[in-house]
């Protein structure tokens, strides 16, 4: 399973708008993506409810996970969304 930890880059976490960017980011990737703080049960990342169930703070680190083929690629992608607080996906 390829994983990447990450601090997240929005102040405000994952709440709001930042929430329905990563969203819409993880279901663009094309493959399956969990979420969970260090230590916690991942949840779907392409799910607003459960990712504002996981009440992530901005600057506290998170898991990003997918056994998917082509996961590196994605997970790559949604780390530096999460990191630099972006608008939207970086490129591929």
């Amino acid at each position: 399973m390829a994983e990447r930890h990450v601090t997240i880059g929005w102040a405000e976490g994952l709440h709001a708008r930042p929430a329905s960017v990563f969203v819409r980011a993880a279901t663009a990737v094309g493959v399956p993506v969990t979420i969970s703080k260090v230590g916690g049960t991942p949840v779907n990342a392409a799910s607003m409810l459960a990712l504002l169930g996981l009440g992530a703070q901005g600057g506290e680190e998170v898991v990003l996970a997918s056994d998917a083929e082509g996961a590196d690629a994605a997970l790559d992608r949604m780390a530096k969304l999460v990191s630099e607080g972006l608008d939207e996906l970086p490129p591929a």
